[in-house]
């Protein structure tokens, strides 16, 4: 039975230890969700446009039935994959509120974020049915809590089906208080004076840092 010397027992042990770690550190790497990803959030209801394809099709995003069956979604999909699995990371620092000067028309409801340009892609967006004062959900992972959230819903006449939002296709319905933090914070919404089609736009200002989130979400005011 060969001796073994302490040498050759340290190789023997640090060899697989080696390898775990680089097993490890290539699972982490392939997360499709980064750590500072998973620390926002986004309204959750009605659903934002991102929101919605992750919900339908975060798990089920090899279906065939993708493009037909949901081909706004597979637009944003085929764009760029992360605009879905980082639902909640929609988000530019620093504006100051300059939110009208800073993001161009046909811009908004990407946050004027390149990587996320499929979201202001025109068509037929799934749409959530809503009465016409409704309550608005934010989930935020990080509970960042608020400064305020403003809600704009588009005026009559605009096609989201064929037209890019722009900020003359809006009207400014409701700019809320503070919020404290917590992971979920609910606001009633007020769109009494409007029906059928329309896309709501949130803007989102957190109050841990000047952070801005804009969301474009599709509902059917009944």
């Amino acid at each position: 039975m060969p001796s073994h010397t302490p040498g050759h027992v340290g190789k023997r042990f640090r060899r697989p230890l080696q390898a775990l770690l680089l097993a490890l550190g290539l699972v982490a790497a392939l997360a499709p969700w980064s750590g500072s990803a998973q620390a926002h959030g986004t309204i959750i209801n009605p659903a934002t446009r991102a929101y919605q394809c992750w919900q339908k099709w975060g798990s089920n995003h090899m279906s065939p039935n993708m493009p037909s069956e949901d081909p706004m979604c597979y637009q944003a999909f085929q764009a760029n994959p992360d605009t879905m699995w980082n639902w909640m990371s929609a988000l530019r620092d620093g504006l100051g509120a300059q939110f009208q000067a800073r993001t161009p028309d046909g811009t908004l409801c990407s946050n004027n974020l390149s990587r996320n340009n499929s979201l202001n892609t025109p068509g037929q967006w799934k749409v959530t049915n809503v009465s016409r004062t409704f309550t608005a959900q934010l989930y935020d992972q990080a509970s960042h809590g608020a400064d305020y959230f403003k809600v704009y819903i588009s005026k009559n006449g605009f096609d989201p089906t064929t037209q890019r939002l722009g900020w003359g296709n809006l009207d400014l319905i409701l700019t809320t208080g503070r919020y404290a933090p917590s992971q979920n914070i609910s606001f009633s919404v007020n769109a009494s004076n409007y029906t059928g089609r329309r896309v709501l736009f949130f803007i989102w200002q957190a109050s841990h840092l000047d952070q801005a989130y804009m969301w474009c979400s599709d509902v059917n005011v009944t």
